[in-house]
C-alpha cells in the first residue's frame, strides 16, 4: 500500500520504537511509587518533561502528559474554562476544529457555558472580524487550532493573541497538526495553553501533552486525582513519554523543502490530468505543504477514497477522529460550501517517507477513479 494519510497518523520511527522497548523493559516501575524502581521511572519521566520543555521553550512545570491529543484538548479546555468561570461562561471557537474540541465544549454546555462558533473565510483563514464581533464582556476563553487538520491552513495566532490580551481572555490552541512542522517556540508568548501529540511526529500512539502556563491554577475534571500534578488520573505511560520526547527531538522538522516539492509535483500533475474537475482548498499565503484538501466536482469523496484503497493507495476524507460520526469535511462548511459539496472532500497528506514516483502514481489512480466513476463503476 502507498500511504498518503500522514495527517491521520505516522509510522513509528525505528529508533523511537527502540527507545520505547528499552524503557518498557528497564524502567517499568510506577513513577508514583516511592521505592528505587519507581524512583528510576520518575527520574526518566521528569527528564523527558524537561527535554520537551527545552525544545518548546516553555517552563517544564507547565507540561502535563496525556494519553494523546484528544485528552490534551479536553483537559486544557475544560480546566481553563472552570478555572475562569467566576469571570464569565462564554467561549469562542471556530466551526472547523478537531472533534475533541467540540467534545470538550459540548461537555461544558452542560455546566451553563455558552459557545460561539466562528466561520472561516473562503481562503481557509478564520474570519477575524467575526471573532472580534463575537467577543463579549463575559468571554473567558478562545480555542482556535494552529493548523487546520483537513486543509493545512495556518491560523493567525499572533493577531488573535494581541486582541485577546487586550481583554484578558485566555487562549488555547490545538497544535497537534503543527507540531513537528512549524517552530512552536513563539507560542509561550502568544497563548495560555496548547496541545501536542506523539503519533503525528513518528512517535507512539496513546501519548500526548498539553502546556498550560504555570501562572494559572488549574484543576482536573475529577477530584482526588494524583498524577500529573493532579490534572489527570491513571498510571503514567513512562515508555510512551520517553519515546515521545525522543521523537520530538529527532523528528521535529521545519525544513519544508522535500514536502514542498511533493506538493508541487502533485498539483502540477493533477492540473495536467484532471484540469477543471477539482478544487483545491487552501490558504496560499499561510499554508503547510504537508496537507492538501481538495474536492472533485460531482464525485463523492468517500467513494474515491475507497477506490484508491482498492488500488493500493491510502488517502482520507478528513480527520480520522470524525470518520465514524460522518463529520469529516467540516472545514468546507466553515468556508461556506454546501453539505453536498462537503461530501466531495478528500485529503492527501505527505510525510518524510513519501516518494515522488508514488505521488505521480497517485494522480493516475485518482484520474482513473474519476473516469471509472463516470462510467458507473
Amino acid at each position: 500500500m502507498k500511504y498518503f494519510d500522514y495527517a491521520a497518523t505516522t509510522p513509528i520511527d525505528p529508533e523511537v520504537l527502540e527507545v520505547y522497548q528499552t524503557v518498557a523493559s528497564t524502567y517499568w516501575g510506577n513513577p508514583s511509587s516511592l521505592h528505587h524502581i519507581g524512583s528510576q521511572a520518575k527520574e526518566l519521566l521528569e527528564n523527558s518533561r524537561m527535554a520537551l520543555a527545552k525544545l518548546l521553550h516553555v517552563p517544564a512545570r507547565g507540561i502535563y502528559f496525556t494519553s494523546g491529543g484528544t485528552e490534551a484538548n479536553q483537559l486544557a479546555i475544560t480546566s481553563l474554562a472552570f478555572s475562569q468561570s467566576h469571570r464569565g461562561k462564554h467561549i469562542i471557537t471556530s466551526m472547523a476544529e478537531h472533534s475533541s474540541v467540540f467534545s470538550a465544549l459540548g461537555y461544558l454546555k452542560g455546566f451553563g457555558f455558552e459557545i460561539t462558533h466562528i466561520p472561516y473565510l473562503a481562503n481557509g483563514q478564520l474570519d477575524f472580524l467575526a471573532l472580534e464581533r463575537a467577543i463579549r464582556s463575559d468571554t473567558i476563553l478562545v480555542t482556535i487550532s494552529h493548523v487546520n487538520g483537513e486543509i493545512g491552513s495556518i491560523q493567525p495566532l499572533a493577531k488573535i493573541s494581541a486582541r485577546l490580551k487586550q481583554r484578558q481572555i485566555m487562549f488555547h490552541t490545538d497544535c497537534v497538526q503543527s507540531f513537528g512542522k512549524i517552530d512552536l517556540k513563539p507560542l509561550f508568548s502568544l497563548v495560555d495553553s496548547f496541545s501536542i501529540s506523539a503519533h503525528k511526529i513518528y512517535g507512539p500512539k496513546g501519548v500526548g501533552a498539553i502546556f498550560i502556563n504555570p501562572n494559572y491554577a488549574v484543576k482536573g475534571i475529577f477530584p482526588f486525582e494524583t498524577h500529573e500534578h493532579g490534572l489527570r488520573g491513571g498510571t503514567v505511560n513512562t515508555p510512551g513519554i520517553a519515546a515521545f520526547a525522543g521523537a520530538a527531538l529527532k523528528n521535529t522538522e521545519t525544513d519544508w523543502g522535500h514536502v514542498n516539492a511533493l506538493r508541487k509535483l502533485f498539483l502540477d500533475n493533477l492540473e495536467k490530468e484532471l484540469k477543471s474537475k477539482y478544487r483545491i482548498l487552501e490558504s496560499p499565503q499561510q499554508q503547510i505543504p504537508h496537507i492538501i484538501g481538495l474536492a472533485f466536482h460531482g464525485y463523492e469523496g468517500q467513494l474515491i477514497m475507497l477506490e484508491c484503497n482498492r488500488k493500493g493507495f491510502c488517502i482520507s476524507t478528513g480527520s480520522a477522529c470524525g470518520q465514524a460520526l460522518s463529520i469529516s469535511g467540516r472545514t468546507m462548511i466553515a468556508m461556506g460550501y454546501s453539505e453536498d459539496e462537503q461530501k466531495e472532500f478528500v485529503r492527501i497528506s505527505f510525510g518524510k517517507d513519501t516518494k515522488k514516483e508514488d505521488v505521480i502514481q497517485l494522480v493516475q489512480v485518482l484520474k482513473n477513479s474519476i473516469q471509472d466513476r463516470s462510467n458507473g463503476w
